[in-house]
């Protein structure tokens, strides 16, 4: 079921184009070690909010122009200077999905000089790259969020609406207790009851636990109401006749007949992921230095020489951010739509 809704979604514009979206920029997340030309934390001090380098054409290879520094934020290109762009070259050290060692990237320019294709930050670091790896961290937390979120709502709210009694009333007291509270609220209040300053891995598994806690309650709410209708099909009450466990029944049963919704609900989900993890970085409660994440690259534009000097380049992650958000609301409405069975009677 879930492939044949995906095929779907691809035959109709709107949905292609989401995937295609979203295609694009978790393979540009999961190859950003090779496309990156730097590492994240790689500092130049002596070209600090240094704009894109431009690019140019000279003795038949592609080069970019050098920059002279003639103010403190303030470049411009030296007359006829250029550094050829090698491509498939060798750098620092990575591992191909976390496994294989390498050392090859896919453009670098040769020393002294810098490529940096959406400018620089403070500290000279290269934006493109952070903003590579900073896709690593933001799309990967919407994902492994969400699958915790879709799985506990599934575990809870089939398991109260199947038994029902005191277990459907327990768990239902503890959703509205859970949506009862603001969201942004919530959030902020689990993060700041753990230490301020922990190392990266530990702050990604801990955001990832606090946004999938506060999510599952509105997904256990309806797959319950879901469960409530199912629980008096005959199919389920064959399957109970013949004696098969609870755990056969919600997983061949109930599950694929909420599996639509599941996947529906997830497209739609994951935005907010995405925003939780942003505004926590955002407001310094996430992603630490040095790793990079969109949210916390945009709290370091916020600074007001960004706007006043026009360093465009530093609130692209939030560009970023937008097209994502974007993508994954557009597929979620085209998958709704499919799924949805008063579209299919007015398709008909």
């Amino acid at each position: 079921m879930k492939e044949n809704l995906f095929i779907q979604a691809a035959r109709r514009p709107l949905g292609l184009a989401a995937m295609i979206t979203l295609g694009v920029l978790y393979l540009v997340a999961i190859f950003a070690p090779f496309i990156a030309p730097y590492q994240t934390q790689t500092q130049q001090l002596q070209k600090t909010y240094h704009p894109p380098t431009g690019l140019t054409w000279q003795d038949g290879r592609l080069q970019v122009k050098v920059y002279e520094q003639v103010d403190p934020t303030v470049y411009e290109p030296i007359p006829g200077g250029a550094a050829p762009i090698r491509f498939f070259a060798r750098g620092f050290e990575y591992k191909i999905l976390g496994l294989i060692p390498w050392d090859r990237h896919l453009f670098l320019v040769e020393a002294p000089e810098r490529i940096y294709l959406l400018g620089s930050d403070s500290t000279g670091r290269d934006v493109f790259s952070r903003l590579l790896y900073g896709a690593q961290i933001s799309l990967s937390i919407g994902l492994i969020g969400i699958t915790i979120t879709m799985t506990f709502g599934f575990l809870i709210g089939s398991l109260a609406g199947y038994f029902g009694g005191w277990v459907d009333n327990a768990a239902m007291r503890l959703v509205e207790l859970l949506m009862a509270i603001p969201g942004l609220y919530l959030l902020l209040a689990l993060r700041s009851a753990f230490a301020a300053h922990v190392p990266s891995d530990q702050m990604y598994l801990l955001i990832v636990i606090i946004l999938a806690f506060i999510g599952w309650a509105a997904t256990a709410r309806i797959i319950r109401g879901m469960s409530l209708s199912l629980r008096q099909r005959q199919f389920v009450l064959a399957a109970e006749v013949l004696g098969q466990s609870t755990w056969k029944i919600l997983t061949r049963h109930i599950l694929p007949n909420t599996f639509s919704y599941l996947i529906v609900a997830a497209t739609l989900s994951i935005p907010a992921y995405i925003l939780g993890e942003a505004a926590l970085s955002f407001l310094g409660l996430g992603i630490q230095e040095p790793s990079a994440s969109w949210g916390l690259m945009l709290s370091q534009a916020q600074d007001s020489k960004v706007f006043m000097m026009n360093l465009w380049w530093l609130l692209i992650p939030g560009a970023a951010i937008f097209v994502t958000v974007i993508a994954y609301n557009v597929l979620g409405d085209v998958l709704r739509d499919i799924v949805d069975p008063k579209m299919k009677v007015q398709s008909r």
